[in-house]
């Protein structure tokens, strides 16, 4: 074998690059599996084997649906070895909704955990009609029609190792790695492509950036089906030969023992993962000081809470990022020695080559610190959207910028602030207010751990501001002390009319406050109620995804780490 390493131009070239330097390296740790960066990269190659033998073609998709499980890397890197483009399927999609993206996708393999949470994914596909979908197979478990993991890895001796070879050895840094849906908070998911290319150069200039370096223990909760916990998450880690600790379900106590008995140095998350750990009963009682990096993002984080993160949770790093899944999960970041009112007000600056603008309705540059919709240009900007020409052309103009929907500012050190989406955007009479900027006045107080503000009808003003908010443990105020805070800070006409407190705010798999539900809420509240200052509503069960981290808003811009 010659001693010349390839050029690194596709993730499975990554990989072996990665394999060949850390072989004894552990690559992934989960629940007593220690698989080292040798035997990954032999797996994988075995998964991309057996998908050739089952027909899988260059180009063609294959799906993964499951949680965040070791055998989810080893498929993903076998689905790209062979030639074939990923589709992530949320974990949280009933079958309806997965069989739409498995229908629109054309995917010709879907390889699916059989039982999670008491859900049984094989059945919720049941009766729908999946024409081009011809294999499926079962991760731990056995189902009728499809194959076991074990038995679809044993496929591979159909399929010579040369065979492998020359399909890997065919991509090219523009070929299509995968294929993510975009999460549908604004209309029908739709699908994003993104190239090899395009994901190696993002994540390894944000593994830079970020620190993130050989050794780290990278304790990934952030689902492995977005973004963050994709491309930010285990891809980043496989580039730099860190370890990969994958989290199926989110739990804030056991996050902090795996932190402990793990020696956890790498942990992005979204705001809701740290304000969990925090508020837990038991913080004190585990060891943290191994814990050196947090990457993070939201259109309003309070410096309170980065403050936090470093004091009591022992992060020497915290950083902030933006980006969305139409521009691989990444745009901006902030930088190590970026002061802390830098990384607790922006999302940092651009990725070298990738150029940001905030512009008015016209598409003419807005000034430092005014708000206009944030357009991106660069090599990260995707492709196009799966088979619908129409919506790439109305995202992506002729000039290559992409309009990201969202509204920020940059200031004028070019770090950008994100103030909202276009669509979040509320006017109380005739005057324009963005949810970020208020949220992130009111997450500064210090008894207030979340908050999310809504625009709700008003028979004088058109609209109004309603505050939803949880309260730090052991706090408590009412609704009209906070809002007489408020008015001092803020320009009355921004100022909330409402509050309504909650003992947590609901959320996506992604970390990120589903504002929809807060709306029908809202929608349910008596009147008598929803004028009061200060009302108070249950809060939402939190269930198995909740304050999962998150890269960028699937379908429109979130902040990349959440």
């Amino acid at each position: 074998m010659s001693d010349c390493l390839p050029p690194i131009s596709t993730i499975p070239n990554a990989v072996a690059h990665t394999a060949r330097l850390r072989a004894d390296a552990v690559a992934i740790e989960e629940d007593g599996l220690s698989l080292r960066y040798g035997a990954l990269h032999e797996t994988a190659r075995v998964a991309g084997r057996a998908l050739m033998a089952l027909g899988v073609a260059p180009g063609e998709r294959v799906a993964v649906w499951a949680p965040n499980l070791h055998e989810w890397i080893v498929a993903a890197l076998g689905i790209q070895m062979a030639g074939g483009v990923l589709v992530p399927l949320n974990t949280r999609l009933k079958g309806r909704e997965a069989a739409d993206i498995l229908g629109r996708s054309g995917a010709r393999a879907l390889i699916s955990i059989g039982e999670f949470l008491g859900v049984d994914y094989p059945e919720m596909l049941r009766g729908h009609a999946l024409p081009a979908l011809r294999h499926r197979v079962i991760l731990r478990g056995e189902r009728e029609g499809a194959l076991s993991w074990e038995a679809f890895l044993a496929r591979a001796e159909d399929t010579p190792e040369a065979m492998l070879d020359a399909r890997i050895a065919a991509l090219t840094p523009d070929s299509p790695s995968d294929l993510l849906y975009t999460s549908g908070t604004t209309g029908r998911p739709k699908g994003v492509i993104t190239t090899h290319g395009q994901n190696l150069r993002a994540f390894s200039d944000w593994s830079d950036i970020v620190g993130l370096r050989a050794g780290d223990r990278y304790l990934i909760i952030n689902p492995f089906f977005h973004a963050f916990g994709y491309k930010a998450g285990w891809l980043a880690a496989l580039l730099r030969g860190a370890t990969i600790l994958p989290l199926a379900q989110f739990d804030a106590e056991t996050v902090l023992a795996r932190v402990e008995r793990y020696r956890v140095s790498f942990l992005p998350g979204s705001p809701t993962l740290y304000l969990s750990l925090l508020a837990h009963p038991r913080l004190d009682a585990y060891d943290l000081s191994s814990l050196r990096v947090a990457v993070t993002g939201a259109a309003s984080i309070a410096p309170e809470l980065i403050r936090r993160m470093r004091k009591v949770l022992g992060f020497d790093v915290v950083l902030t990022a933006y980006g969305l899944t139409e521009c691989c999960g990444l745009a901006t970041v902030c930088r190590l020695g970026d002061a802390l009112q830098t990384i607790a007000n922006t999302s940092g600056r651009p990725l070298a080559g990738v150029e940001i603008r905030c512009v008015d309705d016209e598409g003419n540059d807005v000034a430092a610190g005014e708000p206009g919709e944030v357009w991106i240009r660069g090599y990260n900007v995707m492709r196009g959207y799966f088979d619908d020409e129409a919506a790439t052309r109305e995202a992506i103009d002729g000039a290559g910028w992409l309009h990201t929907g969202d509204v920020g500012s940059l200031d004028a050190a070019g770090n950008l602030c994100i103030t909202g989406r276009l669509k979040d955007m509320f006017i109380v009479g005739g005057f324009n207010c963005y949810p970020a900027e208020i949220e992130h006045l009111i997450g500064t107080h210090p008894a207030v751990a979340q908050v999310a503000v809504v625009g709700v009808p008003d028979t004088r003003l058109g609209e109004v501001g309603r505050a939803f908010v949880v309260l730090r443990e052991g706090e408590s105020m009412s609704g009209e002390a906070l809002l007489e805070w408020c008015k001092s800070r803020l320009a009355n006409y921004k100022v909330p009319r409402s509050v309504v407190f909650m003992a947590a705010l609901p959320t996506n798999a992604a970390g990120k406050v589903v504002k929809h539900e807060l709306m029908a809420l809202q929608a349910r509240i008596a009147p008598e109620r929803a004028g009061g200052i200060g009302s108070r509503a249950a809060g939402p069960r939190r269930d198995a995804g909740a304050a999962r981290g998150g890269a960028g808003r699937a379908g429109g811009g979130e902040p990349l780490a959440q």
